[in-house]
């Protein structure tokens, strides 16, 4: 008997409700295709990536707030990229970030199973679509009622899961975000930053001491879990 076709997980990614329903009708037409989420900016396509397998992203580029191509960026392992857009300028840009191909709007449904079609050309090969350089950003977004706060990596002294929400300590202030915490590990450098305990990641730039289990910080002290201290003082080289 043949192997049954193996399902690509989607997400689209588009602040257009029509851009969003012409795909989702798209993705319906190919067997292999299977629509995991759909999402109207980059804040609920990090909470689509959480918990789920993704493959493939139809992302649009022009979305407020958030770029489709800064969005990209600041996944450290991105699934494969179809980028999707009115504007052709924008090409150069979306094929420089090593995506799968880019559809230009309208996107009529013989030119989407043609990228359908080098998307399953690169899962064949096993290719990474973006690989980690020293241009990923220093920075991420954190929503908070009706904005996104931009976040630098350097503000944040740790962060403490609560329950379905995390609660981001910076230098300043405190930011409950609606994330959680596996997902701040995946989005978050790993050269920076190292979850030390079930509940707890860690800036390891903003560490002063450790005392026994604990991790010293400025204005607050962080448990070191079991499981995780010898990777801590590995990272520290201690």
């Amino acid at each position: 008997m043949p192997e049954p076709m193996k399902k690509i997980n989607c997400m689209i990614v588009d602040d257009e409700p029509i851009a969003r329903d012409i795909l989702q009708t798209y993705i319906q037409r190919v067997p292999e295709l299977e629509l995991v989420k759909s999402c109207r900016n980059a804040t609920e396509a990090y909470e689509g990536l959480y918990g789920q397998q993704v493959d493939l992203i139809f992302l649009d580029i022009q979305m407020p707030v958030i770029t489709g191509t800064e969005f990209m960026r600041s996944l450290r392992k991105p699934p494969l990229v179809v980028f999707t857009t009115a504007y052709s300028s924008y090409a150069v840009e979306g094929f420089e970030l090593n995506s799968v191909d880019y559809l230009l709007k309208p996107i009529t449904f013989e030119r989407f199973y043609q990228a359908v079609q080098k998307v399953n050309e690169r899962m064949a090969i096993k290719q990474i679509p973006v690989p980690e350089t020293e241009h990923q950003p220093d920075y991420l977004f954190i929503r908070q009622d009706n904005r996104l706060v931009r976040v630098e990596h350097d503000q944040i002294l740790y962060i403490q899961a609560e329950r379905d929400f995390s609660s981001v300590y910076l230098k300043e202030t405190r930011l409950l975000a609606g994330m959680h915490l596996k997902l701040f590990e995946d989005l978050l450098p790993l050269k920076q930053f190292l979850r030390v305990h079930r509940s707890y990641i860690v800036n390891l730039k903003a560490i002063r001491a450790i005392k026994g289990n604990v991790i010293e910080l400025e204005n607050a002290e962080v448990p070191i879990g079991a499981s995780n201290r010898e990777e801590l003082f590995q990272r520290l080289q201690l």
